[in-house]
């Protein structure tokens, strides 16, 4: 696909958004009586489920740490999530990426010293991909943390951006990221203090580009922790009303 029909001489991009926009987020928390935490999250037609456990005693006592929590995550993907359908092993290598870069990601944000000898598990289910899979994963992971209690530093925020005929774009779907013209990068701050979690990027990009387009993707994970915040409260209400009956 070509970059002009990627972007339109009008400024709209292939779903009618403008470069800048990001796509309709929708979540919520504690979706799962069964896990200790858990989070649904809509990016666009991207959709994730997330399930935490613990801490809890380690699976493996012999990777037991003393002074701190190990963090455990798999990812994996519905056979229906995309038009292909084909079963993932759990040695894909495309799953152990994304389960590292979200194990990396927490374990700087996880308070993890304050649960010694004990394992995070964080489960991750992709069961729509419409690109942004790695921002969507970490977004509903935070969410699904902070439902499960598990003590923090902060949210951890991700968004994608690239670009386009020279114009920086917000949150890539399937078909601009599929594109080899378009870069995409994927940040995740930590919104307080504005610390980078993560940067990761899929292509080449110039330098004199990563400025206006890191720029860009920090927008957008301000704008995503304000829904963070928004369906964590809706979450404590809704516990608070049922606690009132």
């Amino acid at each position: 696909m070509s970059r002009q029909e990627l972007l339109s001489p009008e400024g709209l991009r292939v779903d009618g958004r403008r470069a800048n926009e990001l796509r309709r987020i929708s979540c919520r928390a504690s979706v799962l009586n069964s896990a200790d935490g858990s989070a649904y999250y809509e990016q666009g037609n991207t959709k994730v489920l997330v399930a935490v456990y613990g801490p809890r005693e380690p699976r493996n006592r012999s990777l037991a740490q003393h002074d701190q929590a190990a963090i455990n995550v798999e990812f994996n993907v519905a056979p229906f999530s995309t038009s292909e359908r084909r079963k993932r092993s759990k040695g894909d290598k495309r799953l152990l990426e994304i389960s590292s870069f979200v194990k990396q990601t927490f374990e700087g944000a996880i308070q993890t010293a304050i649960y010694p000898r004990s394992q995070i598990d964080i489960y991750i289910h992709l069961l729509q991909h419409d690109g942004g899979t790695l921002e969507a994963c970490i977004n509903a992971a935070t969410l699904a943390l902070v439902d499960a209690g598990i003590s923090m530093v902060d949210y951890v925020c991700a968004c994608t951006a690239g670009f386009v005929d020279d114009t920086p774009v917000l949150d890539l779907n399937f078909v601009e990221e599929s594109s080899i013209e378009t870069p995409d990068l994927t940040v995740a701050i930590l919104p307080r203090n504005g610390n980078i979690a993560l940067l990761q990027m899929e292509s080449k990009l110039h330098s004199s580009k990563l400025e206006d387009v890191m720029e860009l993707a920090i927008e957008g994970c301000k704008h995503i922790h304000r829904k963070l915040d928004q369906a964590v409260l809706a979450t404590a209400n809704d516990l608070a009303e049922k606690l009132s009956h």
